[in-house]
């Protein structure tokens, strides 16, 4: 399905009278309860319908003093926030925390609203409000669950400035009841009963040496034990493996005297052996000399605030469908690993080979389930604490190893991964095989950034899927380099046919027979602003993946036909001059390929006959009749077809009978055993048969690459029509077309 906000819109939905059942939760597609009605999809009747669904699921979990007609009037705002952070382009969720800081804001502060808080953005927002351009249902579903997790975010932050809020106060009526405290030691004992044991947090009171002297009820509680069972003890003694290095500091210089105030957060052990976390707050109390007497301290349980703040971080951290640790997390701890100071580094970069195929062909719920076992696999792969596998998303997972034999233990890593993937996954009575290609990085903390290794990571992993996939590449920087350069020039080829930066240099077609200047061949150059003159084999092929090559490959045959006019407008030469312009693949599948020639022909008012279009003999190798049209009626109009680089591919002669080609350009690996006396003698019957065969089918034959007047003595005695190459000049601008140099291009 794709997410279209101009399908046709569904009736509108009423509110539901009293006593109407709300609607069953959605399942995980987040597609909405089945029988649903949703309104006109983006509308106000939907957005609201969306908020009424929403508070109904949340208010029940809420502390909130509104009753629920105002709490859905106060969610309907935040729903239309969250529609409009669904549809940002890009795609922005970060709008979407202060949705979660408005519903903490409306007294939602209960642990338990968060569940239905996001439940119901999960199951009713794509339902209600749908994506306002076309997306799959994963990118759908994927920007909904990253809205849900910065709604909780949002809703962390809210409640944890909240909390400090309250503590902030809580810790002013802390103080004050420490002066009313400190007077009541000194004036009357009733008076500092009354408050220590009427205060509603934990108050305890200890020596300089730690010993604790007294406790109140509300300390005892948090304890789970008898005041007696905690009087007595020692402060020194309830330590607790979660503490902070700083916690023992700050409590030795406040005995010492040299602080008179301290707050932390710290754990200890309850009487039954679960974890108590408390906010802490230890002051110092002197005597009337000023010398450090007693400890007072005061705490306040905050156990289920820091479970709920657990929670929201493992869910912020997570991979939702894997369980394995998230983007989020797997970037702390490479930001940790490559900062200064820090140990060797290895990563995994693992890419899933055809894992598109397994979604197209057999849906996403099965693909899901597949990188569930996946996951599963891979997490078994590691085991000590310096190894981290995550689901960066998709199909694509990665590793983090650190410590002095980073590079060894990665490579080891990689194998055990594809170790583990090679046993076919078993789903729904079908097995269902798994190949991946990983990339390897290793160096030295503090050398590179984060995308820097990961750039490199992925640029490695997809050398390996080049090579065949289901194996590993180590990082090559060199490789890097040119994929990087590769893209570089990928970005600027659109700009550089916009600006002229595309020039044609020709090489004269030379008659063997008499030496004569038969035509030449259109050879495209791009004068980059940077890097200079760059041949065709550096940015052809990347026109090819871009498809800039049809505006390309059209331009050069506008420049290539205008300038033979040119040429037999000049009237230099005894016969009519003819220019060659090559064919890519795509220009052949390209449905306007002989409307565009024929109306370049026209415009330029070249006759056919004047133009040559080679084609590679690859290019047509198993092409039906129905590819092979566009060249058959071009060759009927009089333009000729060159079969370029000859015997590079099957080299079945058989198949030039049933191709529209008049000229066969022979390849210049079956003539490079001629540019010396005595030539190849297998070479020489090559081409004489070539030579033979294509005279036979009524062919002519042009050899490139001729160096040496040599060779092209031997080529003209075997029978061959035409030639080009270095002998007779180089590729240069068109007025330099009759030219020829005719030395050996070795001297």
């Amino acid at each position: 399905m794709v997410w279209d906000a101009g399908a046709p819109p569904g009736p509108e939905d009423a509110e539901p009278g009293p006593g109407a059942a709300d609607p069953e939760p959605a399942g995980a597609t987040g597609a909405g309860p089945a029988g649903a009605v949703a309104p006109s999809p983006g509308g106000e009747a939907a957005l609201r319908r969306f908020a009424a669904v929403w508070s109904r699921a949340v208010y029940p979990a809420t502390a909130t003093p509104m009753t629920r007609a105002e709490f859905e009037e106060h969610l309907v705002p935040l729903a239309g926030r969250l529609r409009a952070a669904l549809r940002s382009e890009p795609f922005d969720p970060a709008p979407a925390a202060e949705v979660g800081a408005a519903v903490v804001r409306a007294h939602c502060t209960e642990p338990d609203a968060l569940s239905p808080l996001l439940g119901a953005i999960d199951a009713y927002l794509l339902l209600y409000c749908p994506p306002g351009r076309h997306l799959t249902d994963e990118e759908a579903r994927s920007r909904c669950a990253r809205l849900q997790h910065a709604v909780a975010s949002g809703f962390a932050g809210a409640l944890r400035e909240r909390t400090l809020a309250e503590q902030e106060a809580l810790s002013r009526a802390a103080l004050a009841a420490q002066a009313e405290t400190e007077r009541a030691l000194h004036t009357s004992e009733e008076r500092f009963r009354a408050v220590f044991e009427g205060a509603a947090i934990g108050v305890g009171i200890a020596d300089v040496e730690g010993r604790i002297m007294d406790v109140n009820e509300a300390l005892s509680r948090m304890f789970g034990t008898r005041p007696a069972e905690v009087t007595g003890r020692n402060v020194g003694e309830m330590v607790h493996p979660d503490d902070s290095p700083d916690v023992w500091g700050l409590y030795s210089e406040l005995v010492r005297g040299e602080r008179d105030y301290y707050r932390v957060e710290k754990a200890y052990y309850r009487g039954d052996g679960s974890v108590l976390w408390t906010d802490l707050s230890v002051a110092l109390l002197r005597d009337a000399h000023g010398r450090p007497q007693y400890q007072l301290a005061l705490m306040e349980d905050i156990t289920e605030r820091r479970l709920l703040h657990e929670q929201l971080r493992y869910e912020a951290t997570h991979d939702a469908l894997t369980g394995l640790p998230n983007r989020t997390m797997f970037f702390e701890r490479l930001d940790r690993a490559l900062a200064p100071g820090g140990d060797r580094f290895g990563v995994c970069y693992l890419d899933l080979d055809g894992f598109k195929a397994v979604n197209d062909s057999l849906g996403h719920a099965v693909g899901d389930r597949l990188l569930v076992a996946v996951a599963e696999r891979l997490r078994t792969c590691t085991g000590a604490p310096a190894e981290l596998v995550a689901r960066l998303g998709g199909d694509e997972f990665v590793a983090l190893l650190t410590g002095p034999d980073a590079q060894s233990d990665a490579t080891a890593l990689a194998r055990r991964m594809l170790a583990a993937l090679a046993e076919p996954v078993r789903l729904d009575g079908r097995d269902l095989s798994v190949r991946a290609s990983i990339g390897i990085v290793d160096g030295a903390a503090g050398e590179c950034g984060p995308a820097e290794v990961l750039r490199s990571a992925d640029i490695t992993m997809y050398r390996a899927k080049a090579a065949g996939g289901n194996r590993y590449e180590l990082a090559d920087a060199d490789s890097d380099a040119r994929v990087i350069a590769r893209h570089s020039l990928t970005n600027c080829l659109p700009a550089a046919l916009d600006n002229g930066e595309f020039f044609i240099e020709y090489q004269p077609l030379v008659r063997l027979d008499d030496g004569t200047v038969r035509g030449a061949e259109a050879l495209v150059r791009w004068l980059h602003p940077v890097h200079g003159v760059l041949g065709p084999d550096q940015f052809i092929p990347l026109a090819e993946s871009t498809g800039l090559i049809v505006p390309l490959g059209h331009w050069v045959l506008q420049e290539a036909a205008r300038q033979a006019r040119a040429w037999r407008a000049e009237g230099t030469c005894e016969g009519p001059l003819r220019v060659n312009v090559n064919l890519s693949p795509s220009q052949l599948r390209h449905p306007a390929l002989v409307a565009e020639t024929v109306a370049v022909l026209d415009s330029s008012g070249l006759d056919p006959s004047a133009l040559c279009l080679e084609v590679t003999e690859n290019a047509l190798i198993g092409a039906d009749e129905e590819e092979l049209r566009p060249l058959r009626q071009l060759a009927d109009l009089g333009v000729d077809i060159a079969l370029d680089d000859f015997g590079t591919g099957y080299s079945n002669l058989s198949y030039l009978r049933r191709l529209p080609v008049s000229t066969l350009k022979l390849d210049r690996s079956f003539t490079r055993g001629m540019q010396r006396a005595p030539a190849d003698p297998v070479d020489v019957k090559i081409v004489e048969g070539i030579v033979s065969l294509a005279h036979t089918l009524d062919l002519s034959v042009t050899v490139e690459g001729v160096e040496t007047g040599t060779q092209a003595e031997h080529l003209r005695v075997l029978g061959c029509d035409t030639a080009q190459g270095w002998y007779y000049a180089r590729p240069g601008p068109p007025e330099r077309l009759h030219t020829l140099s005719l030395v050996d291009a070795a001297s």
